[in-house]
């Protein structure tokens, strides 16, 4: 799970959002203690503390005094909307700006979607 290249806190964050979007980890549903998180990652309880807040700040985890984190209700849209609009800005954008480079219309890039998902995946270097 550890990837070098990025934050820890924000690997963290990610895997907690992640266990909300797959429904593992439910609305209202007590979420991981930052003990809990440091111990199964083997790291520093500062780290994960650090990733709990940001989704704190963000309002997808609540505090409950005394009682530990819980899911905020309504974080699984919150985050669905929050990862759709990054997905948007990260690869649509960019290909509805290459599309029009290529002079491809809609019809066009729904033919080569189409295409692409009807078709077996392939391996890097090795088409199907």
């Amino acid at each position: 799970m550890i990837d070098e290249g990025r934050p820890l806190f924000l690997q963290i964050a990610e895997t907690i959002e992640d266990s909300i979007l797959d429904r593992t980890l439910a609305e209202e549903e007590q979420a991981p203690s930052t003990n809990e998180l440091a111990a199964f990652h083997r790291i520093n309880p500062a780290t994960a503390a650090k990733g709990v807040a940001m989704l704190t700040d963000k309002g997808i985890l609540l505090k409950r005094r005394g009682i530990g984190m819980f899911v905020a209700a309504g974080a699984r849209g919150r985050l669905l909307a929050e990862r759709r609009t990054a997905f948007v800005e990260r690869y649509i954008d960019p290909l509805l700006t290459e599309a029009q480079a290529l002079g491809l219309g809609t019809d066009d890039l729904t033919t080569l979607l189409r295409e692409r998902t009807q078709r077996p995946p392939t391996t890097e270097g090795n088409p199907a």
